[in-house]
């Protein structure tokens, strides 16, 4: 098992941990919906949006990191 193999691995855990994690997201307009007065004003899971958030741009910054690695082929073969 090569360098490579182990950083292309957790490329696509990533890649498909992050399709999955932008998937969990609400949605942060009501749309038609806030016309009936069905908006939410106050949402009682601002912590884990807030968590979520930062795991999803944390986990955006290792996708891209490991896709410009894996591109410039800066790893031996």
């Amino acid at each position: 098992m090569t360098a490579t193999t182990v950083i292309q691995g957790i490329w696509t855990f990533s890649a498909v941990a992050l399709i999955i994690l932008v998937l969990l997201h609400s949605p942060k307009g009501d749309g038609i919906g806030a016309i009936g007065g069905q908006a939410q004003l106050f949402s009682s899971a601002k912590s884990a949006e807030n968590t979520l958030n930062r795991v999803t741009w944390a986990l955006t910054a290792v996708f891209l990191g490991l896709t410009v690695v894996l591109s410039a082929g800066w790893l031996p073969k």
